[in-house]
């Protein structure tokens, strides 16, 4: 009996021992998978914070176009769970309704815009007739020096609607013969307020296609814009033209203050017109220049850059035409689209006629048929004869070779004069003159 009863103390005595070492590695087992749920709550609250103030406010920086990488989780072990995956859903799903949501309004704003521009180059277009018309009307000098102020006045608000419709998706809205190279700069010249102190390069014997014309003269004009506005009155923007294997480059230096790198990398996207332009994020007021050049190059085919390794310690602009957007011209002084009224650039205070954009000024030399009837033969302004302007030294202001007023006087007197020829002497029909 005594060695039964040990048997079974033994065997029961094991019995506990086992439930005990069970139960402790159950205790055991419960407390890690405890901990486990603690730590799992105490991560999942991090990320929670961390999505509320790092990851949600990057990502609506994001949506307004600024260079911002929208961070994942803080913990990497949170990285691969399921509650990871749900928040990348809902920031997926906030994101392209964001995006959606921003298209619609963009699209609404450049209707809106657009019809807006639409008017405005309409009642432009109005007053530039006004205008031509009383400067074909008046001779006195104070009046036309009045008129061709208000005339160049009317091209730069011409301008500045033309480029805001073509950012709205319009297009540039005039449709022109191929025009030589040197007349579509003097025309982008003749749309900016310090016209005066561009350096036009002389004359070449390359022409630009029809359908490039326009928008390379806006382009242009959006380029010496801005270098005359970020450069000191007193210095000069220069142009110079560089021919290629494949094409021609336009590069324009002005010497004002150079562009840092945040600004070379915005202007470089804003340029290559490979990202939609979100007209709301130009900034106040609005600075629309390199996207509409960005949006013309990608439209007709050529290309723009800028870096400040301008020789003057300002900014370089390069516009490179490629030889499909390119024809050739014969030389010679007669100006392509030419006005039949001078246009004296060199007064300050008698700016270019902008309705002739791709014209140079010309002024007209009367000589004298043999019935006394008035001849006359078209000349550059410079009178040379040669279809070339004389180019002020770098870093000196463009002077005025004759004064507004002595300018105005005397195409008064010539408009009086042909006035006065029209009216007392007419030929007949034999060719002979009467009285």
């Amino acid at each position: 009996m005594t060695a039964v009863a040990f048997v079974c103390l033994a065997a029961g005595l094991l019995v506990a021992v086992v439930l005990l070492i069970r139960q402790q590695q159950i205790t055991a087992r419960f407390r890690r998978r405890a901990n486990e749920l603690e730590e799992t709550a105490r991560v999942r609250d991090e990320e929670l914070r961390h999505l509320v103030t790092v990851r949600v406010p990057a990502l609506v920086e994001s949506l307004y176009g600024k260079p911002v990488e929208v961070p994942g989780p803080r913990n990497p072990s949170f990285a691969e769970t399921s509650a990871e995956q749900g928040i990348r859903a809902i920031l997926r799903i906030f994101a392209e309704h964001a995006e959606r949501a921003k298209e619609r309004a963009d699209q609404s704003a450049k209707a809106t815009l657009k019809a807006m521009m639409r008017a405005v180059q309409s009642l432009g277009n109005e007053q530039q007739l006004a205008i031509s018309t009383m400067q074909d009307r008046h001779d006195d000098p104070d009046v036309l020096e009045g008129l061709m102020k208000i005339d160049h006045m009317n091209a730069q608000l011409g301008r500045r609607a033309q480029a805001t419709a073509v950012l709205c998706g319009s297009w540039p809205g005039q449709q022109r013969s191929a025009a030589s190279l040197i007349d579509v700069v003097r025309g982008a010249t003749s749309r900016i307020r310090d016209y005066l102190r561009v350096q036009v390069p002389p004359q070449v014997n390359i022409a630009v296609v029809s359908r490039a014309v326009e928008p390379v003269v806006l382009a242009v004009a959006e380029l010496l814009d801005n270098a005359a506005r970020h450069s000191q009155p007193n210095t000069t923007v220069e142009i110079n033209l560089r021919q290629t294997h494949n094409g021609v480059a336009i590069v324009i230096d002005d010497a004002g203050v150079a562009m840092d790198p945040e600004e070379l990398q915005r202007a470089e996207r804003l340029l290559s017109g490979r990202e939609s332009v979100d007209i709301n994020r130009l900034g106040d007021p609005p600075q629309v220049g390199f996207a509409v050049i960005g949006v013309l190059a990608a439209r007709y085919g050529f290309r723009v850059a800028v870096d400040s390794r301008s020789p003057y310690g300002g900014v370089r602009a390069v516009l490179f035409l490629p030889s499909e957007l390119l024809t050739q011209v014969a030389t010679g002084p007669t100006p392509v689209h030419a006005e039949p009224r001078p246009e004296p650039i060199e007064a300050p205070a008698a700016p270019p006629t902008p309705r002739s954009p791709v014209s140079p000024p010309a002024r007209e030399e009367k000589t004298t048929t043999a019935h006394g009837l008035p001849k006359r033969r078209r000349v550059t302004a410079t009178g040379n004869g040669t279809g070339e302007q004389p180019l002020p030294s770098v870093g000196a202001p463009a002077s005025s070779t004759r004064p507004a007023r002595e300018t105005a006087a005397g195409m008064g007197a010539w408009q009086r004069g042909t006035r006065a020829g029209r009216s007392i002497v007419s030929p007949d029909s034999e060719g002979n003159v009467a009285e």
